[in-house]
């Protein structure tokens, strides 16, 4: 059976942000043989009252179908912000309604939050003690309502293993993309990343969006450079080539980097050859000599050192579990 995403659709919800749940994990496709073209994920809405209509921030209303029962059929429960969650917001406490609601949530089910939804799973007890994140313009008066929470609030998401928060808005598309990715493998989440004319991975984190606006045109970029390094990034690659293909200073470049993506180009670099040497283990038996080469880590040592930091795993454990997983599914 597929697994079952129920999205917690409250008063005072974003649209944008319903829609998330539905338009990723619901066009996610089988790709091996086996399960090709089957859906991966059943996708229900609900209400915390009986089926019924749920006020949004627009000017429209919708109707959800489901009332709370559906979250006791849950694998994962998805909450998305609102801007009406009345004492959970200014007091970090549920209301009648919503605690009878996540009382029918079976234990060991995954739990999501996009944006200011971690106010809700916050305020239920499921972030005690764990590292989450929220919209950064929130993030100082949720650590103040939750002490007990360890907030961060640069990252675009936080996956703590059954309990997962996003920042703000579009980075709920970046926590389901990396949700289906941890599922089904980078193949999966890639082709809905390309389905939804959105990046796979997003680079750095909520800092590029705090401090400066969008660069007006005008401005030189660094896009060009990134594009260059990522078709060779089995080569090694200087911080002055990235820096000759922008025509800049490497300390201009530099400093340009990290105003637009958030990291530095090292990090970057990192983060990118990590991310290959994924996907090559997922879906290519090449040997671990010839990943870290294709990945532009040299060396399998290397490679290991990264992937270890990155994921906690080394090479060989990550493609032992991903395929594992996979035939456990068949």
């Amino acid at each position: 059976m597929p697994h079952r995403v129920v999205v917690l659709a409250l008063d005072g919800l974003l649209p944008f942000e319903l829609g998330i749940a539905q338009r990723i994990f619901g066009r996610s496709l089988g790709a091996e043989p086996r399960n090709k073209g089957r859906k991966l994920y059943e996708v229900v809405t609900c209400s915390v009252r009986p089926p019924g209509p749920v006020h949004t921030d627009a000017d429209f209303t919708i109707t959800v179908e489901h009332g709370p029962e559906a979250l006791a059929t849950a694998d994962t429960v998805v909450v998305p912000a609102s801007y009406e969650l009345g004492p959970v917001h200014t007091e970090g406490r549920l209301t009648e309604e919503l605690a009878a609601a996540f009382a029918l949530v079976r234990p060991g089910t995954r739990m999501v939050s996009i944006c200011t939804g971690s106010y809700v799973l916050a305020a239920a007890g499921y972030l005690d003690g764990r590292p989450a994140t929220t919209h950064w313009s929130s993030a100082e008066h949720f650590q103040r309502l939750f002490p007990n929470v360890r907030v961060d609030p640069d990252v675009l998401f936080i996956d703590d293993g059954d309990v997962l928060t996003s920042a703000g808005v579009a980075a709920g598309i970046d926590l389901c993309l990396h949700i289906v990715r941890r599922d089904h493998g980078a193949a999966v989440a890639n082709e809905i990343a390309r389905r939804t004319v959105v990046p796979p991975h997003r680079d750095g984190g909520q800092a590029q969006y705090i401090h400066r606006p969008v660069p007006e045109p005008r401005f030189a970029t660094t896009t060009g450079a990134r594009s260059w390094a990522l078709g060779h990034l089995d080569r090694p690659i200087l911080l002055r080539d990235m820096a000759r293909q922008e025509a800049m200073s490497v300390r201009t470049f530099t400093r340009r980097f990290r105003e637009e993506v958030g990291v530095s180009p090292g990090q970057w670099l990192a983060q990118q050859r990590v991310e290959r040497a994924r996907q090559l283990l997922e879906s290519t038996d090449l040997s671990i000599d010839q990943v870290a080469r294709d990945a532009g880590f040299g060396t399998a040592t290397s490679l290991r050192q990264h992937l270890q930091a990155a994921l906690g795993v080394p090479p060989t454990v990550y493609r032992r579990t991903f395929r594992t997983t996979a035939d456990q599914r068949h």
